[in-house]
């Protein structure tokens, strides 16, 4: 199955959505639509939305073509201006490149939409943040007495048998442990993420093995509806760290998220 996923991002795809999607500018709507769909441009790991030309409410304008390019998964830390099918960009509501017209026979009269040019979204009713949710992405948490520690540098930070799973479509298995089961001091860091499935994240860096390890690991205060079972609960960077699972060390992930995280911080 990883395979067969890997072989269709290399494609443009696409899929319908029965939702009304909305976008607004400085407290305007500049789009409304009803015909929406989820469109994966090659290499692109989350959807972005296409909507009719007609259902946005200001002027389309074309846009210099972006000579960004990146080789590799396009994670979403991938600007939208980078592109790899295609197409055109164009101005929307004074916002740069918001839009791409695809040269697709199947998109023809779609725009696809840089969400992070917009300032709000909405499906139905409901807030959209960060991106679009996939919906062939999955989230699973399951609780487990087997036994979890966390090394740093040799030094245990966290060991518990009560730990819960995060399991996450296409990416490595989290693992959440109590804070009671934490041995180190948790320190607050100004940093935070979203994540359209699991929420707002407040992240904890932590002393181990003679110095501070920065935004090392993560805590859901207040998940989306969908996770309470994670509330409160620690995670690390299984990248940054070693899990001992079973009293087995597993291996550090790889693939882009390891890579971005090798960039920014001293692993």
């Amino acid at each position: 199955m990883r395979d067969l996923l890997a072989e269709a991002r290399g494609r443009l795809r696409h899929e319908p959505i029965e939702r009304r999607i909305r976008a607004s500018v400085d407290g305007a709507t500049v789009l409304d639509s009803t015909r929406a769909v989820l469109v994966w441009e090659p290499r692109r790991v989350v959807p972005t939305y296409a909507v009719p030309a007609d259902d946005i409410q200001r002027e389309l304008a074309a846009a210099p073509a972006s000579d960004g390019s990146a080789d590799g998964v396009l994670h979403p830390g991938i600007p939208f201006s980078v592109h790899t099918a295609a197409g055109e960009p164009v101005t929307i509501a004074d916002r740069e490149g918001a839009g791409f017209r695809l040269a697709d026979e199947d998109l023809a009269g779609y725009v696809v939409l840089d969400f992070a040019a917009f300032d709000e979204w909405y499906e139905e009713d409901e807030p959209v943040v960060m991106h679009p949710r996939d919906p062939y992405h999955r989230v699973d948490v399951r609780e487990t007495s087997r036994p979890v520690r966390i090394e740093i540098g040799g030094d245990v930070v966290a060991e518990t048998t009560r730990a819960r799973l995060l399991f996450e479509t296409q990416l490595p298995t989290r693992f959440y442990i109590p804070r009671e089961d934490v041995a180190v001091e948790l320190h607050p860091s100004e940093r935070q993420s979203y994540c359209p499935y699991k929420g707002r994240a407040s992240y904890w860096s932590v002393d181990a093995d003679g110095r501070r390890r920065p935004d090392i690991a993560w805590s859901y205060e207040q998940p989306l509806p969908d996770l309470p079972q994670v509330t409160g609960l620690i995670a690390f960077w299984d990248e940054r760290v070693d899990v001992f699972l079973d009293g087995e060390r597993r291996p550090r992930p790889g693939g882009a998220i390891a890579a971005a995280l090798r960039d920014e911080f001293t692993v």
